[in-house]
């Protein structure tokens, strides 16, 4: 917050010097916008008194002294007006919108994506994008002979699942699907998971990409040592709120009853408000069912696109072959 209020102060100091420089060249700018100041009040005056032809005069004076004024910035190299340059125009770098409907305030998507940055450079995400997307995908690692049990080889498996992931980050916001992906280790699902956050942070989307082991272990020190925690409420906000969640390996984590309750309560919640999930496990449908309530694996099998790995360990493949991903 003390960022933002630097960015706002920043951006109010340079209207400040853009301001004196044009009021020095221009002493007419200076003298309408007094006069607007003026008018304002006696709009309010007029508005109460209910005199509708002097609140109407007081108006169009008002467009005029405004047209006028938009005429000589323009004509002056002021023509952006005299505004503020706020980095973030919906909450003028407050960090908060706050609407005419209620007396409360929301949180600014550019905020919400501000705590996610910073979960985001804690796990050193941010590297791991840059070497681990759409973009450095190399589909010979997968192997072409068929696997008769599946009817199809692991490229063409994968090919398949590249173009059903690419669609949904293509289609995100519009169409709601939530995804699985399942399948024994080493076969690509994390890398899938990291092109998928990569794409729709780069179009703007909040993103917040957890393990299922971290997610647990935040659960639990919510539930019993949130005093410790940096910022317990805005991490909670963000695995509801974010326009996605990548929930990474689950089915390695040790479950509890507080978890698996909280977990059911993150993934109904997501269903609920159509803000979409993205899972991977190395559990089977079966795996899944013995491991999970009867209410988790019922969302998971009803609302999500079960998408399936199979194949070789790419990781040992990319060792012995020497393969890398360019």
């Amino acid at each position: 917050m003390r960022e933002y209020e630097t960015a706002r102060s920043q951006a109010e100091a340079l209207l400040a010097e853009r301001k004196a420089i044009a009021y020095e060249s221009i002493p007419r700018l200076a003298e309408i916008e007094k006069s607007l100041g003026m008018l304002g009040v006696n709009l309010a005056k007029f508005a109460l008194a209910g005199d509708a032809n002097a609140l109407k005069k007081a108006r169009e004076l008002s467009a005029h002294l405004k047209e006028e004024q938009q005429v000589l910035l323009a004509k002056n190299g002021f023509s952006d007006g005299l505004v503020p340059f706020y980095k973030c125009k919906q909450c003028a770098d407050t960090g908060y919108i706050h609407t005419t409907s209620t007396s409360s305030a929301i949180m600014c998507a550019c905020l919400k994506q501000r705590f996610i940055d910073e979960y985001y450079n804690l796990s050193n995400m941010k590297a791991v994008l840059k070497d681990e997307n759409f973009d450095t995908f190399d589909i010979r690692l997968f192997s072409t002979q068929l696997i008769e049990s599946e009817g199809l080889s692991p490229r063409k498996n994968m090919e398949e699942i590249c173009r059903d992931t690419t669609a949904f980050v293509q289609n995100f916001g519009k169409v709601f699907v939530n995804l699985l992906l399942y399948g024994e280790t080493g076969l690509g699902k994390t890398f899938i998971c990291h092109c998928i956050a990569k794409d729709l942070l780069d179009n703007g989307h909040t993103v917040l990409y957890l393990t299922a082991p971290r997610l647990c272990k935040f659960i639990e020190d919510y539930r019993f040592n949130r005093e410790s925690l940096h910022e317990p409420h805005e991490m909670m906000e963000a695995i509801d709120d974010a326009d996605l969640l990548i929930l990474d390996d689950l089915g390695t984590e040790i479950s509890t009853v507080i978890t698996s309750a909280a977990l059911f309560d993150i993934i109904n919640q997501r269903l609920i408000t159509r803000k979409p999930t993205v899972i991977s496990t190395n559990l089977s449908s079966n795996g899944l069912v013995s491991q999970y309530s009867e209410r988790i694996v019922s969302r998971f099998l009803g609302n999500y696109e079960m998408i399936k790995f199979f194949g070789d360990d790419i990781r040992v493949k990319k060792k012995y072959t020497g393969l890398r991903i360019s």
